[in-house]
């Protein structure tokens, strides 16, 4: 009897190549529940990571540039954003599979995903999708009306993302402006309020992700190319790591300029220099990936890649560390 491909029984054990190997969706998941659940790279946690690190970066931020300010209700910030990063991370990675199905089935390493597969059709993925923008938009009722008002203008980035790389070498940009909008979220949250100092760290996160992402999206050029995607992997080519230095660089020095507006005018010596170990440890970080980058081992790329949970949490500990002193 042949199986039906739109079942999720039929296809509960297609592997994604790119999942790390023993996740809990595939170990511990419902067989039901799996597609769906990769659809939502619930799998591929590193996602999650670094859509939530941004929004660390700018509550902490927040705080250490209002000395005393900080107080429980940073820490239900802190949770809210955790869960929202985890539920508009799904949300969005759903919209993505569902505009690039037909790319996708292109792809080696993404032609397994539950769409283009079979395992999920394209109506049951627009109202999972649903479902979780929904929950997420519960979670804004922690905060201030103007956070309020900034989270919801961050869907219009999250919504154009997927088509970028249909008319730009530059999709990363749009990862990165969508991406890193918890700069300005985390910093309007604490604050009711925008300034330069999170304008200037969320600039910083956008220098991060084309860092980051063009490493990603170098285990792609092969198959990119014939499937009329474009990428900054493929525009910078042999060039590559002189482009990721000058990011690195950028990112260091646009996170530096905001912690210094935002802190050394309210903050003493020791504060100050926690928060620089944050910054010294980031650059460190992406300087180490620098050192071991080979653009042509994908597996390489993808570990580096993943490494940036590393690198993005590095300063956020420090300025929590600053924060408490």
């Amino acid at each position: 009897m042949t199986e039906d491909r739109n079942s999720p029984d039929a296809s509960a054990e297609i592997r994604i190549p790119d999942a790390p190997r023993g996740n809990w969706v595939d170990r511990y998941a419902p067989d039901r529940a799996r597609p769906y659940l990769r659809l939502s790279r619930a799998d591929r946690p590193i996602g999650t990571w670094l859509l939530l690190i941004p929004c660390w970066w700018g509550l902490v931020l927040a705080v250490l540039s209002d000395p005393g300010s900080g107080g429980w209700h940073d820490g239900i910030l802190a949770v809210a954003f955790a869960a929202g990063a985890f539920l508009m991370r799904g949300a969005g990675c759903t919209w993505n599979d569902i505009t690039d199905r037909h790319l996708d089935a292109k792809v080696a390493r993404t032609r397994a995903r539950p769409i283009p597969s079979g395992q999920v059709s394209v109506t049951r993925a627009a109202v999972w999708m649903t479902l979780q923008a929904v929950l997420a938009a519960g979670i804004l009722f922690v905060f201030n009306p103007f956070a309020m008002a900034l989270a919801v203008a961050a869907l219009v980035p999250a919504v154009v993302y997927p088509f970028a790389k249909r008319f730009t070498w530059w999709p990363q940009v749009f990862l990165g402006i969508a991406f890193n909008w918890g700069a300005l979220l985390g910093w309007a949250a604490h604050t009711g309020s925008l300034g330069l100092p999170p304008i200037l760290l969320y600039l910083a996160g956008i220098s991060w992700t084309l860092f980051y992402d063009t490493i990603y999206a170098h285990q792609d050029r092969r198959d990119d190319v014939p499937a009329g995607n474009r990428s900054t992997a493929l525009l910078f080519g042999a060039g590559t790591r002189a482009w990721l230095l000058a990011f690195a660089l950028l990112a260091t020095v646009l996170m530096a300029l905001a912690v210094a507006m935002a802190i050394i005018p309210v903050t003493d010596r020791p504060t100050q220099i926690l928060a620089a170990l944050g910054i010294i440890g980031f650059a460190s970080h992406l300087a180490y990936q620098l050192r071991v980058l080979d653009i042509t081992d994908a597996g390489g790329c993808l570990a580096l890649f993943r490494s940036n949970r590393d690198a993005g949490l590095l300063p956020g500990f420090f300025f929590l560390l600053a924060a408490m002193v």
